[in-house]
């Protein structure tokens, strides 16, 4: 059996963090799942033409279902930091790099890595 290429390990993980943070935001619909698959196929595809951005596909991911949501449902994933004034979304940084990171923009922290939103949302208290 062939081990799968750091492409596809790349791709594999990219699916499996954005579905974590998806399922921790209760919107992993079979809709949003396809999402997903739309944005990991058109990856695909990019890491093939460019393969050192292989280490970014994971945040280029997020940023894409978060972009398709936001067409079509509104913004995700909301702020967990910030507890009043307008819901406003969370942001990846950075957008094109390794080790990709929910931050929010108005309160000037990271929040989570991409795929750890739940840890996040259910443990913002202080350790």
């Amino acid at each position: 059996m062939e081990s799968p290429t750091p492409l596809e390990q790349a791709l594999h993980a990219a699916r499996a963090l954005v579905l974590a943070d998806l399922v921790a935001g209760q919107v992993a619909e079979a809709d949003v799942v396809s999402m997903v698959e739309d944005s990991v196929a058109q990856r695909r595809w990019w890491v093939e033409q460019w393969p050192d951005g292989v280490d970014y596909v994971a945040g280029l991911v997020a940023q894409d279902v978060q972009d398709a949501l936001l067409e079509r449902y509104g913004r995700w994933p909301l702020c967990p930091v910030c507890p009043s004034g307008d819901p406003h979304a969370l942001d990846v940084e950075p957008e094109l790099g390794p080790d990709p990171h929910w931050v929010c923009h108005k309160a000037g922290v990271k929040v989570a890595a991409v795929g750890s939103l739940g840890r996040a949302a259910g443990g913002m208290q202080s350790s």
